[in-house]
C-alpha cells in the first residue's frame, strides 16, 4: 500500500510539473506566428476637412454705402441673383442726364440728315440756274448782234438809196425840173435814212461792247454757284460725321453710366449658398477685397458665398503611390460617427506640403453622398479603398519592433530565444504590416516575448 501510494504521488507530481511547465516547443508556438503570403485589402486612412469647391467674399466694384441687403446667411442663391444694393441715387440722376443728351444728339443727327440734303439740293439748283443763264446769254447775244448787223445793213441800203435820190433831185432842182418842196422831201428822206443808219451802227457797237462783260459776269456766277455746291457737299459729310460721333459719344456715356448703375447691384457670381454676412445696411463698403477668400478680407466685404462641398485630406507621402483618380473613398464625419458617406478621388496635389517635418500630399475628394448633411469646415476621417495586394508577405503589426533606431522583428534563434532581425516594411494595414525585405514565408516571428526576455532592454513598437 505504501509503495502504491508513493507511486501515485510521484505520478501526480510529474503530471503537475508537466502541466505547469510547458515544453519549449509549446511556448514557441504560443509566442510566435509564421510569416505568410496572403491577399490583403488595402485601406489607407487619413483625416480631412470639408471645404467648399469655390468660395469668395463678395464686395462692390466701387466704394459706397450699402442701402439694401437682399439675402441672409444660409440662403441658396443662383448665379446673377441680386444679393445687395449700393447707394445709386446720384448715378441714377446722371443716367437720366446722359439719356437726355443721347436723345438730343440723335435728334440733331436726324434733323441734319433731313436738312443737309435739302441744302445740297438748293445749291445744286442755283448752279443749274446759273449755268442755264450763261448758256442763254451765250446763245442770245450773238443773235442780237446779228440782228443789229442786219439792221445796219438795211439802214445802209436805205441810206444809199436816199443819197442817190438826193443827188438826182439836186440836178433837177437846179434845172427847175421839180419844185423846191419835192426836193426838200427827198432831202428829208435822206437825212432820216442817215440818222437811222447812224443809230443802227451805234446799237451794233454797243452790243459788241457789252457782250464780254455780261458773259464774264454769268461765268463768275456759275463758278460761285459751283463752289458753293461743292463746299456744301464736302461739309455735309463732315457735319454728318461730327453729329454721328457726338451721338456715339453720348451713347457710350449712357452705357457707361448704365454699367456703373448695374455695378451698384451686387449679384451672385455662381450658384451657391451664403455662408457669411459681414456688412449691414448703412455700412460703407470698399472694393479693395473683391473676390478674396481670406479671413482678413471680411472687414470690407458684404457677404461670403460658397459653391458645393468637397473634402481635402492630407495623405502621408508613403501612401500616395497607392492612390489614383477615381478611387472610391469612405467618409465618416465627427458630427455623424455612425453614418458613412461615399466619395471619390478627383485630384492629387502635384506638390507636397511639409508641416512639423511631416511630408504629405493634399488629396481632393468629391462627395457622392452627404452633400445635404455635411457642412463646410467639418472634420472627417476618410478611408481610401486602394487596389488589394494579392500576394503580400505580412506579419502581425504587433510583431514590428525597433531597436537602436532600426525597424525589425524578433525571431527565434537556435535556442528559441528572441533575436532581433532588421526588415523593411511596406504598408501598415491595421493589424497587419507588409514586409518588403528581411523575411521569408514560413519563418516565425514573436508576437509576445517570453517573461525572461521582456526586461532585456529591447524596445517593442
Amino acid at each position: 500500500m505504501a509503495l502504491m501510494a508513493g507511486g501515485a504521488l510521484a505520478v501526480g507530481i510529474a503530471t503537475y510539473k508537466l502541466v505547469e511547465t510547458p515544453s519549449p516547443q509549446l511556448e514557441i508556438e504560443k509566442l510566435t506566428v509564421r510569416v505568410q503570403r496572403q491577399a490583403v485589402a488595402v485601406e489607407i486612412k487619413a483625416s480631412g476637412t470639408v471645404e467648399p469647391i469655390q468660395s469668395v467674399n463678395i464686395s462692390p466694384k466701387n466704394p459706397g454705402r450699402l442701402t439694401r441687403l437682399l439675402v441672409e446667411q444660409g440662403m441658396v442663391v443662383k448665379k446673377g441673383q441680386p444679393l445687395a444694393v449700393m447707394d445709386n441715387l446720384e448715378i441714377r440722376a446722371q443716367g437720366f442726364q446722359a439719356e437726355a443728351r443721347f436723345k438730343e444728339s440723335l435728334a440733331n443727327l436726324k434733323a441734319a440728315e433731313v436738312r443737309i440734303p435739302a441744302e445740297i439740293k438748293q445749291a445744286q439748283t442755283r448752279l443749274v440756274q446759273a449755268e442755264a443763264r450763261l448758256r442763254s446769254s451765250r446763245a442770245r447775244i450773238p443773235q442780237q448782234i446779228q440782228q443789229a448787223q442786219s439792221q445796219v445793213d438795211a439802214a445802209a441800203v436805205r441810206r444809199r438809196l436816199a443819197i442817190s435820190r438826193l443827188q438826182r433831185n439836186q440836178a433837177l432842182v437846179k434845172e427847175e425840173a421839180i419844185a423846191q418842196d419835192a426836193f426838200d422831201a427827198v432831202q428829208n428822206e435822206y437825212l432820216d435814212a442817215q440818222a437811222k443808219y447812224n443809230e443802227a451802227i451805234q446799237r451794233l457797237e454797243e452790243m459788241k461792247l457789252t457782250e464780254t462783260p455780261e458773259i464774264a459776269e454769268l461765268q463768275a456766277a456759275v463758278a460761285e454757284a459751283k463752289l458753293a455746291f461743292d463746299q456744301r457737299q464736302q461739309m455735309a459729310a463732315s457735319e454728318i460725321a461730327q453729329l454721328q460721333a457726338a451721338a456715339m459719344a453720348a451713347r457710350a456715356e449712357l452705357e457707361r453710366i448704365k454699367i456703373q448703375y448695374q455695378d451698384t447691384i451686387v449679384t451672385a457670381p455662381f450658384d451657391g449658398i451664403i455662408t457669411q454676412k459681414y456688412a449691414t445696411e448703412g455700412a460703407f463698403v470698399t472694393p479693395t477685397t473683391s473676390a478674396s477668400s481670406t479671413a482678413s478680407a471680411t472687414s470690407t466685404s458684404i457677404l461670403a458665398i460658397a459653391r458645393g462641398l468637397e473634402i481635402i485630406a492630407k495623405v502621408p507621402e508613403v501612401d500616395v503611390s497607392l492612390l489614383q483618380r477615381g478611387q472610391p473613398v469612405k467618409v465618416i464625419a465627427d458630427a455623424y460617427p455612425n453614418e458613412s458617406f461615399e466619395g471619390q478621388i478627383i485630384r492629387i496635389a502635384p506638390e507636397a506640403i511639409v508641416e512639423q517635418n511631416v511630408t504629405s500630399f493634399e488629396v481632393t475628394i468629391r462627395l457622392i453622398t452627404g452633400q445635404d448633411k455635411l457642412r463646410s469646415k467639418m472634420n472627417v476621417d476618410v478611408t481610401f479603398m486602394a487596389q488589394p495586394l494579392s500576394n503580400a508577405l505580412v506579419v502581425p503589426t504587433v510583431a514590428i519592433v525597433t531597436q537602436k533606431g532600426e525597424t525589425g522583428v524578433m525571431v527565434p534563434d537556435a535556442d528559441n530565444k528572441p533575436e532581433f532581425k532588421t526588415v523593411r516594411i511596406g504598408l501598415v494595414l491595421d493589424d497587419k504590416t507588409q514586409i518588403l525585405e528581411g523575411l521569408n514565408p514560413g519563418e516565425r516571428v514573436f508576437i509576445d516575448l517570453p517573461e525572461d526576455s521582456k526586461s532585456s532592454g529591447k524596445d517593442k513598437s
